[in-house]
């Protein structure tokens, strides 16, 4: 069986969930997480592996509400994004900074354990079983053609938005080949009476199309990848000046540059489901909603694991 590897960013602070952990908040009827289905999904496609990126702080309760379960299920490892787990340069050059680094760093921590192609999602997020299925097809298939080469999977913008708040995604051009041509990360796009709209900082919204193609995250690399993280990331750090304290050095923007400069390829795959995910407190009963109704329609079982 070809190896893959399923990478979980679960180091977000949660800041907008109220203060709490949002990736550890139960949405099941025994107590699970979206993590858990997430898991479950990538095991059923395929996936051998599993990779944890998370916070030192969160290492206890995170092993006490998912990562034991998982561990009897699928060979599982632990990564850990930090603030200061940046190159020694550039240490001291971030007195007031509070925050890791953005998904571009939490991939980056994952070179030492992962040296099979992978699939990286987001903790926080469900993305249906077809996305892993054409994922691991795809990441198992690979031929080497001398170019960097990546798939995405694509989701529609108006199935991915919160009714509580506006969210991040990532505007996606594509080629009449399922090929990404272009890739910009937006951030506070709201529903408005039907309507997809950018609020911009001045307060005024811009509309955009709700059938637009988004990246939420889940994107399939190649472990060459890493390589490209690294020197990007200290050149990053290098640009950024001392009192951005916001900066983030993220998978869209890096892939984004990637295809200007023509060294990457990336195909995009359509998944079929629906996708559904928790930014807001609000979120959380729709997401334990949508579980339960996917547990009727069979899906998934009652209890995921014995």
């Amino acid at each position: 069986m070809s190896k893959a590897t399923l990478v979980i960013m679960a180091a977000g602070i949660g800041s907008r969930f109220g203060g709490g952990v949002k990736q550890l908040a139960p949405v099941g009827p025994n107590g699970e997480i979206i993590m858990d289905y997430s898991i479950y999904d990538a095991i059923e496609a395929g996936f051998d592996k599993v990779v944890f990126v998370i916070r030192k702080d969160l290492e206890k309760d995170f092993k006490e509400i998912i990562g034991n379960r998982i561990e009897k299920q699928v060979e599982t490892s632990y990564v850990y994004q930090e603030l200061d787990d940046i190159p020694a340069a550039y240490k001291e050059k971030f007195p007031e900074r509070t925050k890791p680094w953005g998904t571009g760093q939490a991939v980056l921590c994952c070179k030492d354990v992962v040296d099979s192609p992978f699939l990286v999602i987001n903790a926080d997020d469900y993305y249906g079983k077809s996305a892993y299925r054409e994922a691991y097809i795809y990441l198992t298939s690979l031929k080497d053609t001398g170019k960097i080469q990546a798939c995405m999977i694509g989701f529609i913008l108006e199935n991915t938005l919160s009714d509580n708040g506006g969210v991040t995604r990532g505007l996606c051009t594509v080629d009449e080949g399922g090929m990404l041509t272009g890739i910009v990360e937006t951030h506070n796009i709201e529903k408005d009476r039907g309507l997809a709209v950018i609020r911009e900082d001045d307060g005024k919204k811009r509309t955009i199309h709700a059938g637009s193609q988004v990246s939420m995250n889940m994107w399939g690399l190649t472990p060459d990848f890493f390589g490209i993280l690294e020197t990007g990331f200290e050149a990053f750090l290098k640009e950024t000046s001392s009192e951005d304290l916001k900066a983030e050095y993220l998978l869209p923007t890096i892939i984004g540059d990637l295809l200007q400069e023509g060294k990457i390829s990336v195909k995009v795959l359509k998944s079929e489901d629906q996708w559904f995910g928790v930014t807001y407190k609000e979120d959380r009963e729709s997401v334990m909603n949508s579980v339960r109704a996917l547990i009727t329609d069979g899906l998934y079982p009652e209890k995921l694991y014995s």
